[in-house]
């Protein structure tokens, strides 16, 4: 791929980047995200429509949009959760839904509709968690019995299933995938406790020194240690978005000197370019024409993301929350799109995923995303400064209830 079909493409991929903000502020009114113009615009500038980006030519900035997704979720994820009831009742919920993923998939796949049973039986148990991060801290969804429910809910929806990924779907077949894991979790235990093991001072006061510098030590370290994990997921036969969700995890432990500023670099590093990236790659990428050819087929995956991943958490969270946010957990973790891509790949390389069948999980996916935030942010919005939940959690005057465990006003992230 020569150097200037690269950056013709990028420059295509930051002009609709830019330009995303303005079209979903000027159609503030339909509670469009951000995630979904920049996937529309992917589309409009990828080769089934107008052809004016060339996929293959900025794919390794995709993969590093990727790991930035995954790597915001994984520092997003609050661990002290999976100790308290939501926490459990979030991994009962994934349970239930992947007990359900495999009888509706045993059903297809009896009839000849679907081929690659393990891929398609875990896409309809994820959670699009890294995506939705944008979305929920834009809207406050992110505070309250609501966020203390959603945040363990989409963390186990986006985890588990890569952890099914590495197991049922390695290359080195289920046994070594699960040494791999293991050896992958190992590492990223080491790692969260390096700096308790280190006591050097000099060291320390050099990072401490270099971090708002023109050496940027900290924000350098913090992507060496995510392209680490990345690089050692892949050598593992991992999915690489395995290392980016425990690099996450582990720079939550492991971050040194100015924790607050660091989120901010990360922030417009990850949200500034890499991932709005990603999004558009998805769109450009996206087959149209398959999806034209058997279009039935994506009306099925998009109703059993809805159904097999979202349903369960109108009955399971029936004493947590009430039922407009019953109906808004639904719709946000029954959204999936980064894990669909994956598994479409791993299903399209060893032969057992038909290709239509391949396009319309992405298809559901990507409209899965477009759709179902908006309409959960609509819910929000029309019951803002009601009390939802059947606690009587007490207000603050802005639609926050409960306990606030999203980020304080002077850390708050905006994409």
């Amino acid at each position: 791929m020569d150097l200037e079909t690269g950056l013709n493409t990028l420059l295509v991929v930051s002009i609709v980047s830019a330009c995303a903000p303005f079209v979903a502020g000027l159609l503030k009114r339909l509670n469009l995200p951000q995630v979904v113009v920049l996937i529309v615009g992917g589309i409009l500038i990828g080769p089934d429509v107008l052809g004016w980006a060339d996929p293959p030519s900025i794919e390794l900035l995709e993969n590093v949009g990727l790991g930035f997704l995954f790597l915001m979720a994984g520092y997003e994820l609050e661990l002290n959760l999976f100790r308290e009831h939501v926490g459990r009742r979030a991994i009962v919920a994934w349970f239930v839904t992947a007990v359900i993923a495999v009888s509706v998939t045993g059903a297809l796949a009896a009839i000849g509709f679907v081929q690659a049973f393990v891929p398609v039986a875990l896409g309809l148990t994820t959670t699009a968690f890294g995506a939705l991060l944008p979305i929920l801290r834009d809207n406050d969804m992110l505070s309250g019995s609501f966020g203390r429910c959603i945040l363990p809910a989409g963390a186990v929806g986006e985890f588990l299933p890569i952890v099914g990924i590495a197991i049922f779907l390695s290359a080195n077949g289920k046994f070594l995938g699960l040494i791999s894991l293991v050896s992958m979790a190992l590492v990223a235990l080491f790692l969260a406790w390096l700096p308790r093991i280190t006591h050097g001072k000099r060291i320390a006061q050099i990072a401490r020194e270099g971090e708002h510098a023109t050496a940027q030590i900290t924000l350098r370290i913090t992507l060496c240690l995510m392209f680490l994990l990345l690089v050692v997921a892949s050598d593992f036969g991992l999915d690489v978005v395995l290392g980016a969700f425990l690099a996450g995890a582990v720079l939550k432990r492991w971050a040194p000197g100015d924790v607050h500023s660091l989120e901010t670099k990360l922030d417009a590093v990850g949200y500034g370019f890499f991932i709005p990236v990603f999004f558009i790659y998805s769109g450009m990428t996206l087959d149209l024409q398959s999806i034209a050819e058997a279009p039935l087929r994506l009306v099925v995956f998009l109703f059993l993301l809805l159904t097999v991943r979202g349903v369960p958490a109108l009955f399971l969270y029936r004493h947590d929350l009430g039922a407009s946010q019953r109906l808004q957990m639904t719709l946000l973790t029954a959204t999936a799109l980064p894990l669909l891509v994956a598994l479409s790949q791993i299903g399209l390389s060893t032969g057992h995923m038909l290709p239509e069948n391949a396009a319309a999980l992405v298809g559901a996916g990507v409209l899965s995303v477009m759709f179902f935030p908006g309409l959960a942010v609509a819910l929000k919005k029309r019951g803002s400064g009601v009390t939802t939940g059947p606690e009587q959690d007490v207000g603050d005057g802005q639609g926050r209830v409960g306990i606030d465990v999203s980020p304080s006003p002077s850390t708050d992230r905006r994409p």
